[in-house]
This record gives C-alpha cells, structure tokens and sequence, in this order.
C-alpha cells in the first residue's frame, strides 16, 4: 500500500501589537466583556469547537476599546459607507455567483524581512507510522465533510411557500418528478410516430406531455435525438395553431425535460405568448412566468407585459395571486416603479392573511429587485415577526432579515427575539443563511455576543462551503462589531485559509477581497500575503474597474498597514494614488463633516477659550478614518501651544456661517428620528477609550486658557513636532460611531483610535451622549467641560 503524503500550507499573519495603555488595564479588561458579564451569560464561553489546525499569532501590545452599552435614541443604524455590499449592492441586492474558471494564483516566497511567520499548531510525526495515521484520519475527516456537504452547503428553495395554499397549484408549474411515469418503450414509440404524423397541435401536445412522464434517465438523452429535435421543429412551426392552453402545457412540459433556455422552440414560445398576453387571464399568465422561472430563461420583454397587466387588473388579484407576482418580480431582479405603492397598500391590507413563510417570500423578492418599502410597512412585517418568530422557518426568518438590512430598519423587539431564537439554530443552518444573519447584525451595527459567539463556534466545520464573498462578510461583520470570539484563533485562522483557497476568485470580485481585509484589520490582524496581494498594481486596477467604489476601502487598508505593520515590505499604494484619495476624503469632509454643528460648536469655544484659530485644527488627522479631529497641543505644564498658522479649513470655508440650535435639531441629534428609547433601555454598561479618567465637569485642572489673541511663548514651525508637547486628538463622536443602543465603539472607529495613539496622539473623547446636551445648555457650563476634557490632569500625567 502507498503512502500518500499531504502537505498543506498555512498562510502568513501578522497580528499587530497596538499602543499599550497600562498594565492593569489588560488585566481588568483582557477580554470583551467584563467578568460579571460573563457569569450572566456562562454559554457564551464555550466554544464547542474541534480541535484542528489553527494560526498562532503574535501577542500584541495591550489595545482594548472598553464600553459601557447604555443605549442611544433611534435612528438609522449604520452607515452608509457600505450600504449593502452585502445584499449585492455594497456591505446587496441580487447574489452574483463567484465561481471562476480562473486558475488559482500562487503568493511568492515570502522574504526575510516580512512580517512575524505563524507556528503551526499540527504536531508533527514523529515516525512514518504516525505520518501515515495522520495523512488517513485526514483523508477520512474530508471524506466525512464531504457527506456533510449538502447538508452545511445546500441552497434553501425559495417556491417553499408555495406549498402552504392549494390555490398556488394553478399559478406554479411544479418541477418534481411526475406521479406515473411512463415506460421507456412508450416513448421510442412517440419518436418513431413523429415522422408519420400530420402534426395537428392537439397530437403534438399530447406527445410533450407523454415525453415529460419519461423515467428522467430517458428524458435526459431526448435532446440529443434527432428525432426529439425534429418534433420540437414540428411544434415551432405550427406555433400560432395552438391553443393557449395547449401552448402552456408545452411550455409546462419543456420543465421537466430540461430543454436549454436557449432552445429554439423556447424562443418561439416566448415570442408567441407575447403575442397573446393581454389575451390572456392574470393566472394563465403568472403560470408561464412561473414556467420560464423554473427554465431559468430571462424574459424581460414577457415580464413587462406581465407587471402593465397586473397594473390595470390590480383589484382583481388574490392573496395567493399577489405573493406570486412578488416572487417573480423578485426573481427577475425588477422593480417596477409604479407598483410600489400599491404593493405596499397590498401587504398592509392582508399582513393578518399572509402566512409566515408567504411573509418571508415577499421579504425576498422586494429585496432581490431592490424595491423601496416605507419604515411604517418594514415596521409593521417586523412587529407580526417579532411576535411570531418561533413558528418561522430559519429561511424565512432571514428573508425577512435581508428586507430589514436593507431598509436599514432598528426594530428592536425583532431583533431581541432574534437573540433568543437563533443562537439554537445556527448549527442546522446553511452557510449562506448564517451569513445573512451575522450581515444583518452588522449593517444595523446590533451587537449580540449569544449570537455571534454561537455564530463563531459553528463557522470552522463548515467554512469550506463559503463562496468568497460568504468568508468576507463573515470577517467584516466581526471586525465591525469589533468582536473577537472565545475560538478566534481557531475562527479567524480557518476564514483566512478560505480566502487562500478562493485566491482566484477575487480577480472577478475584488470587492471581496477589501471587505475581508478590512474586517480583519479593524480587528488587528494583517495577513501579509492577502495584503501583498490586494495592493500590487494589477489588483489595484481592477478595484478601479469595479462597479462597487472601492477606493476608500483601498485607501484605508493601504494606510493602516502603513501605520500598524512597519516590518511590513510587500506592495504599497503609490503615493500618486494615496494623494488622490486624500483630496477626495478631504474634500467630502469639507462638504458632510466639518459643518456638522457639534464640530462647528467645538471649534469655535475651543479657538475662543485657547487664544484663537491657532490654537485648534478641525482637519483629519487619519484621512483614511474619515472622521474629523480637533487637534490640540500642549506644553507638559498646561500651556496651549499654537500650530495651526494657517487658517483652518473650517474657519476659511465657514467663517460667519451660523447654526441655529432649534428643538428639533436637538431631538435628531440625541434621540433620533423616530424613537425615543431611555439611555439605559438597551443592555451593557462600560466606557470608551480615556473616560476612566473622569468625566465630571469642575474637577481641578492644570493649565488654563489664554485670553483672545494671546500668543503662546513658543512658535513652533507648522507640522513639526516639539519637544515634550502633547498633541491632543479630540474626538467629536456622533451615535453612528457606536453599536446601536450601546457605548461600544464600531471596529473602524477602534482602528482610528489605536493608529492616533500609534502615532503618538492622546485621544480625548467628547462622546455625543455628554456633548450633545450640552449644546442647548449656557456657553460658560460648555467651555467649562471642554476646558476639562483639554487640561484634565490626566492627560499631563500620562504624557
């Protein structure tokens, strides 16, 4: 017998060590939730894992973004930055398939001077007997997962809800073996009569209808008969003699003989019933869409006609006809604009009728065809849901998941519900669906350690079946919600061997690629051959060519692997391009975010109580963060030093500018738009980044203002850094920097403040829920509190 010898490569990562704060820190704070948190939920430390290979990563120097969720007001959860990559239009709408021909494409040898290698977990044999056993139980685990496959990798089918009313029989055309089949022998005998027979449509009709009754290995070699060929010609030829009945069972026949999508005799069909639709009834009509869903021939022209149809005939359709007439427009990928309005009267007139799974059949073809549905009808399906959860299938429950992701809805009985029924199911659930799930906790930005860690747990045995775009958004969504599991090592090493294993289809979807990246990036890991990858030339350019903007993306882990990796030596962004993407970040910041009132606030009491303009920069610090920064500079006894000797871009462009401070500005910017939830309505106390410092406003402080227009002894050159100053990082944080209803920050605001300290900022928070309410309070209470947050003693100490 022969010994066969596998040998599997892991790949290289970094993990990056992040600015230490202190010691007693990591050791209060080592891991994401507090030790009392942990003993309210004991089930969140079990991993439940198997035992495999897993990447050793390096430790790294202590950063760790405490929180303290209280909850913040309403609003729209998320920000738009990756509005639906995801359900295919960004973090998208219609699923594309990844798979690609393309052979795979090998990293180089990595060089001496790259980054820290990994250690490999496997043991190794110590004699051929035991290499031998190792190499056999490996063959007999894929070999196992392989059985599993079906079950871990199968798609859900989305007619399921057709199976739930009688009256759907009539609109569907039903793809399952037929309940008497026919004799092979009966139908040699059809074939044989074809050359003989006149051909009347009635004859033909009926031999189609006896075809499809074939056992399916027989109908299976029809299409290469020539004499199947030659009564499909008959049939196109004397297309206009039939009647529609009988032309629909020819169509309904072509199902289950598998006749191609491009097959002439479908072609004539479609043409004819074109032809003949406003002819037709509204469910003879639905029944041929139905049929040339399941031909998976795209009819956009039969379609059209279809949608004017039920346009004119609207009053008259029924339940059954309505949630039919969604699934195919949700199958074509097509919205049509003027139903919208009247699907929406629709759902709100029968929501008590539907069933839960023609809910989640609705759900899935307005998002497959990206179509716009108001808060109050998103809200009214998600309050039935919320109520109703347990009897739902999982399919359905993430169909409707797909329509709440993408209307970017804070539902938040649904998604508390959520939390207590689908951490169970997680492990009977396809990869695709536990995607979607995990999707949806992102994009609304919701954070629920039962569900991500259960979430987490189930991933390794079946992260073999996730496309590139699964293993992606897997990544972004953690790294987001900035969470590491309890088995990361084991979570994250298999995600990125499944990057290195769909190497060859982020030449297709280079959206992908980012998305991972990035993902791991906010949570300090830096795979350097992914990386090395994702920044050479050729890949960069097809990031340009994409349909999704992937230049911020590009420009963000460009940068942050600048910063967090300086071992680092494979590819980089040329410089050209890394000022082209600075312009375009600065010159959005100049349009959406400097102007915002609370930064404009900010930066008029802090020129005003430090001596001037010169004293406080409104700029971007990071451009590649995208948040604004109001940066301060200090002596180490206290003394404001001045810097900004050219005109702030926000005093150039919005000198004179006044913000008035109504109501209801104020109620936007702390509660919301909607909703109006008590700040300790939604789990989890903690704190953010610098607050163990202190927060109450009139502690005693060091230093003090300098009167208007004073000038500091010391006139450093711009951009230069002094000896023993302190630069200050001043963070104007609004709710969208934070998980919904909490104080934890999200992983791109986490990565800003681990780079500002990184590059030797001390950041200063000035959190909305502290700042924002003390916008409609007397300028002396506001210039006393940022006089605190800037000369806190703290910070000299520190420094």
């Amino acid at each position: 017998m022969a010994t066969v010898l596998m040998c599997r490569r892991l790949p290289r990562l970094s993990r990056v060590a992040a600015f230490s704060t202190t010691a007693k820190r990591k050791a209060e704070h080592g891991s994401s939730k507090s030790e009392k948190e942990k003993q309210d939920k004991p089930g969140a430390a079990k991993t439940g894992t198997e035992s495999g290979a897993t990447i050793q990563l390096l430790k790294p120097r202590d950063y760790r973004v405490l929180y303290n969720p209280a909850a913040y007001a309403k609003g729209r959860a998320g920000s738009q930055q990756h509005v639906d990559r995801d359900s295919s239009q960004a973090l998208g709408g219609t699923s594309t398939d990844p798979g690609t021909t393309q052979a795979p494409q090998t990293f180089p040898t990595a060089s001496s001077q790259a980054l820290s290698p990994v250690r490999n977990a496997l043991p190794k044999p110590k004699s051929s007997r035991l290499l031998e056993r190792t190499v056999l139980a490996t063959l007999y685990k894929e070999n196992a997962e392989e059985e599993n496959q079906e079950r871990h990798n199968s798609k859900e089918d989305p007619r399921t809800f057709q199976k739930g009313r009688p009256e759907y029989r009539s609109l569907t055309c039903d793809s399952a073996e037929p309940a008497e089949t026919l004799p092979a022998e009966e139908g040699d005998s059809i074939l044989q009569s074809v050359a003989r027979c006149e051909g009347s449509p009635g004859i033909l009709t009926d031999y189609f209808l006896k075809l499809s009754r074939l056992p399916a290995e027989r109908r299976a070699a029809l299409l290469s008969d020539p004499r199947f060929s030659a009564l499909c010609h008959r049939a196109v030829t004397a297309i206009r003699l039939f009647s529609t009945p009988d032309l629909i069972h020819i169509l309904k026949a072509c199902v289950p003989l598998a006749v191609p999508a491009s097959h002439p005799l479908l072609h004539a069909c479609e043409a004819e019933f074109c032809r003949r639709a406003w002819d037709m009834d509204l469910e003879q009509l639905l029944l041929v869409a139905d049929c040339w869903r399941c031909l998976e021939r795209s009819v956009p022209s039969y379609l059209g006609i279809l949608f004017s149809f039920a346009n004119l005939h609207w009053r008259d359709l029924t339940l059954p006809q309505f949630v039919q007439l969604l699934y195919i427009i949700g199958e074509g990928r097509r919205s049509p604009a003027d139903l919208v309005q009247k699907v929406e009267s629709t759902i709100l007139k029968h929501l008590d009728a539907f069933t839960l799974e023609e809910l989640g059949a609705i759900c899935l073809g307005l998002f497959k065809s990206l179509s716009g549905i108001s808060d109050h009808v998103m809200r009214r399906i998600a309050d039935r849901v919320s109520l109703q959860m347990e009897d739902m299938s999982t399919y359905a429950l993430v169909n409707v998941l797909k329509m709440l992701r993408y209307t970017r809805m804070d539902h938040l009985p649904l998604m508390r519900e959520l939390g207590k029924v689908i951490p169970a199911r997680i492990p009977a659930t396809n990869i695709q669906g536990i995607m979607h799930i995990t999707l949806t906790y992102s994009s609304l930005h919701f954070f629920d350690e039962d569900v991500l860690a259960a979430v987490a747990t189930s991933l390794p045995s079946k992260v073999s079946y996730c496309r590139s775009k699964d293993a992606a958004k897997f990544l972004w969504s953690f790294g987001c919600l900035d969470y590491e599991p309890p088995n990361e090592e084991e979570f994250y090493s298999s995600l990125i061997k499944q990057l290195h294993t769909k190497l060859h289809e982020f030449s297709k979807f280079p959206e992908h690629l980012l998305t991972a990246l990035l993902g791991l990036a906010f949570v300090k890991r830096f795979p350097e051959e992914l990386i090395d990858f994702a920044l050479r030339e050729e890949f960069v350019q097809k990031t340009r060519g994409s349909k999704y903007e992937l230049n911020k993306d590009l420009f963000t882990l460009g940068k942050s692997v600048e910063i967090e990796c300086p071992s680092y030596r494979g590819s980089c962004l040329p410089p050209q391009l890394c000022q082209e993407f600075t312009e375009m970040a600065s010159s959005f910041a100049e349009r959406e975010i400097y102007v915002r009132p609370e930064i404009l606030e900010a930066t008029s009491l802090l020129e005003s109580m430090l001596g001037g303009p010169e004293y406080v920069k409104n700029h971007m610090i990071l451009p590649h963060t995208r948040s604004s920064d109001l940066e301060v500079r200090l002596a180490t006894d206290g003394r404001p030093i001045p810097f900004n000797f050219k005109d702030p871009v926000a005093a150039k462009k919005l000198k004179g500018m006044e913000v008035s401070l109504t109501d209801d500005l104020m109620s936007q910017l702390i509660q919301g738009r909607a909703h109006n939830h008590s700040p300790t309505e939604v789990g989890n106390e903690g704190r953010i980044p610098g607050q163990e410092r202190g927060d109450a406003a009139g502690t005693p402080c060091l230093g003090g203002a300098l009167p208007a227009g004073a000038k500091s002894q010391v006139e450093p050159k711009p951009g230069h850094w002094q000896p023993r100053e302190v630069r200050l990082a001043l963070q104007v944080s609004n709710r969208n920097h934070f998980c919904y209803g909490s104080r934890r920050l999200l992983g791109l605001h986490c990565l800003k403040r681990r780079q500002l300290q990184l590059l030797g900022y001390m950041v200063v928070e000035i959190p909305y829920w502290e700042w924002f309410p003390l916008l409609k309070r007397t300028r002396s209470e506001k210039l006393s509190y940022l006089h605190y947050k800037v000369f806190c003693p703290a910070l000299l100490t520190r420094a």
